[in-house]
Parts: C-alpha cells; sequence; structure tokens
C-alpha cells in the first residue's frame, strides 16, 4: 500500500517542502542556545525540530543520550540546521551570514543585537558570541557601489572601508560628493 495524501509517511510531501541547500552550522554545545538567540533576533523566525542523541549516539559521540544533537530552525523563512558536535571545528569568516536592512534603524538594532559579546569588525562585519560572522549591510549599499560614475562608487568604497558599523547617510554623502 501507498502512502496517501495525508499520510504521516508520505515522503514526497516532504522531500517536495524540502529546501534544496540548507546551512549546516556545527557548534561544541551551544546550538540550542545559539538557535534560541538567532529566532529571537529575527522576525519571522522559529525553531522547526530538535532530535537528541540516543544511546548509540552517546557511545559515537561521547554526547550524553537524551543532551540535544541536532536543532532544525528558520530565519525569516531561510531554513538551517545546528549541530552539537563538539569543539573539534570553529566557524571562520570564509563563510558570513549578510543581513540586507532597509533603514538605518534596523542595521542599528541588527548590529546591537548580532555583536552583543561578540567582536565589531569593519565594513559592516561582525562575530556573534558564538563565532559566527555576518554582515549588517545596507540595501542601498549595492546601488551607490555599482554606480555606472566610477568617481562616485570610488568614494562610496572610501567612506565604507573607514566604517566598523555602516551608516547610511555617510555612504550617502560619499556619493554625493560631501
Amino acid at each position: 500500500m501507498s502512502p496517501s495524501k495525508n499520510h504521516p509517511l508520505d515522503f514526497q510531501k516532504t522531500r517536495n517542502n524540502m529546501q534544496k541547500i540548507t546551512p549546516f552550522l556545527w557548534f561544541d554545545n551551544q546550538a540550542e542556545e545559539a538557535v534560541t538567540f538567532y529566532t529571537s533576533t529575527f522576525k519571522n523566525s522559529k525553531i522547526d525540530k530538535i532530535a537528541r542523541y540516543g544511546k548509540e549516539g552517546e557511545k559515537a559521540t561521547g554526547r550524553p543520550a537524551g543532551s540535544v544533537m541536532t536543532v532544525e530552525f528558520q530565519l525569516e523563512g531561510q531554513k538551517f540546521v545546528a549541530l552539537n558536535g563538539g569543539p573539534r571545528f570553529k566557524f571562520t569568516e570564509a563563510v558570513s551570514f549578510v543581513v540586507n536592512c532597509k533603514t538605518q534603524a534596523e542595521v542599528d538594532t541588527f548590529w546591537k543585537k548580532l555583536s552583543a559579546g561578540g567582536k565589531e569588525v569593519q565594513c559592516g562585519w561582525l562575530k556573534d558570541k558564538y563565532g559566527l560572522s555576518w554582515q549588517i549591510v545596507p540595501t542601498v549599499l549595492g546601488e551607490l557601489l555599482s554606480d555606472k560614475d566610477a568617481a562616485k562608487s570610488r568614494r562610496v568604497m572610501e567612506a565604507m572601508l573607514k566604517m566598523v558599523k555602516l551608516d547610511i547617510k555617510t555612504l550617502k554623502d560619499a556619493y554625493a560628493g560631501k
């Protein structure tokens, strides 16, 4: 008997709703804590599912049975998985997540929340308290940097390189030659 459309084992339905590519984040043992932090930072976000280590996982990984193994979650509709995999691997700046912001208030809000306990870097980049890199970027930046007038885009780039947190007014002033 094949599963019906409403049957809980309808794998076709599950497969059709599955995101093709899902970022997978390796944490030492803070996956659930980090996911709770991320889902509280972004609207339209939620924890979907938590899987726990069983006896077999305890033997293979040394993680206690019943402890969190993975957390599936969404930030603004983007699906992610967080793993408690141990201290073997750490995040680097080679991978970062860009937060596109329409207003300076948005830039300021995400900057304050995500940099708390972490590290402010440069040009809109920061590391959060878990070591994950984020870029907090005003959406207007792409337009300003790609202007056909090379002098305008050069001034914007020069202004951006002097900033830690990006400031929209300063970028627009540079673009205008002020």
